[in-house]
């Protein structure tokens, strides 16, 4: 019965939240804007939203209609909505823990049955703030577990994906339950004692099968892998992105360079690994990840250094126990040799360009979509100000908003 309320709640929240509001039309003045692609800040700046837009970006003295409602930035600095393109959300609770952390537009990879083809959805809608996701569906893995009772025409597969046959229904199944990516695996798990994230898993030739029956639809692929053996097998079949990269070779890294591969390495989740609580617990996963964490710093910096282009995913649920953020990517990505600008934009603007939607989202520019971020100082300066977001407005609707302090 608890378990009930609470996910009434939940619904009654967001409905609060969100009725009445998509078209309602905003004008936030009085804030220092950074617009997600130039390395600067634009003092003294309004933004004014329509219809879940940004309709143009103005000067401190320009005329404001009545038509907008009048927000005071209080000087604080404003950021284009962060991306995370590796989360496995499925729920509203998780949905709006990450809105408040200023994230607006997530990627599955991976959730138990179709819930993030929903929440993908209610956002669309606008029946909830957001945030905005790209569903992965169901994980494409040799042993589906559970998640074969996602779906009835799964059944066949209760004994195993390996075939070409079994490799394409499980993708054509995710794509018409509105999968807009299909992850796969490289390599075995770091977050599970019993196996060793470097082994792999499947061949050149299977994902290649997924990446061909995906490409069909239009669909691209995502591979975990954290070996190095399963990662360039990924590669040289075609995969968008490689999920966590841990043990990737300097050959592996200069190939996906070459082919435009994507780097996603999750480093926030290796560091919880390491910590007690949080998503992974446990000595194994503590000395794991200790062990994981000087190898993929090593490997974040060669990729950076080749200018491979490195995007941010906390890996996470957004459950309320977890400690993986995106500011605390970037945090890392700064101190691993990024300079604060780059690793806003691994957050904004490169995530937005690998979803396929950088011509809507990941930055602030007339005609995006109006996911938008107070902070309380100047992230160019300081990255750690990513952490305390005052103020998220995403697709236009207002998801949270802690100022002013004061009465």
């Amino acid at each position: 019965m608890m378990k009930i309320l609470a996910s009434m709640a939940i619904v009654l929240f967001f409905s609060l939240q969100t009725h009445g509001q998509t078209q309602k039309s905003y004008a936030i003045i009085n804030v220092n804007l950074f617009n997600g692609f130039e390395n600067k800040i634009h003092s003294s700046s309004i933004v004014f939203v329509k219809t879940g837009k940004v309709e143009r970006i103005g000067k401190l003295g320009d005329t404001i209609s009545k038509e907008y409602e009048i927000i005071d930035g209080l000087g604080y600095y404003m950021i284009p909505g962060m991306v995370d393109v590796h989360t496995h959300m499925d729920n509203l609770a998780s949905a709006k823990r990450a809105l408040e952390t200023g994230v607006t537009t997530v990627r599955t990879a991976g959730v138990a049955a179709y819930q993030d083809v929903a929440l993908m959805e209610l956002s669309r809608s606008g029946k909830i703030a957001g945030p905005d996701v790209v569903p992965g569906g169901v994980y494409v893995s040799p042993n589906l577990e559970e998640t074969i009772l996602a779906d009835t025409r799964l059944a066949p597969l209760i004994n195993g994906v390996k075939t070409d046959d079994e490799l394409k229904l499980l993708v054509n199944v995710n794509i018409d339950r509105g999968a807009k990516v299909i992850k796969t695996r490289g390599t075995e798990r770091a977050g599970r004692p019993e196996t060793d994230p470097r082994e792999q898993v499947y061949t050149e030739q299977q994902i290649r099968v997924i990446v061909q029956e995906a490409g069909k639809r239009g669909v691209p692929v995502m591979i975990h892998a954290h070996g190095d053996e399963g990662a360039r097998a990924a590669v040289l079949a075609g995969a968008k992105s490689i999920e966590h990269g841990t043990f990737l070779t300097d050959e592996t890294l200069k190939l996906m360079k070459e082919k435009g591969t994507y780097l996603v390495p999750t480093y926030i989740t290796l560091e919880d690994l390491t910590q007690p609580g949080g998503d992974y617990t446990g000595p194994v996963l503590e000395l794991r990840g200790k062990f994981m964490m000087p190898q993929a710093e090593k490997v974040f910096r060669k990729a950076h250094e080749l200018g491979i282009k490195i995007v941010t995913g906390a890996d996470n649920n957004y459950t309320a126990v977890t400690t993986s953020r995106i500011s605390l990517e970037c945090q890392h990505f700064v101190r691993m040799g990024m300079t604060n600008f780059e690793a806003i934009q691994s957050a904004t603007v490169l995530a937005a360009e690998l979803l396929g939607l950088d011509k809507t989202s990941g930055r602030i520019e007339k005609g995006y979509d109006a996911d938008l971020v107070l902070i309380p100082g100047n992230p160019l300066e300081e990255i750690r100000y990513l952490q305390d977001a005052l103020f998220v407005m995403s697709n236009g609707q207002i998801a949270l908003k802690r100022i002013p302090f004061g009465k």
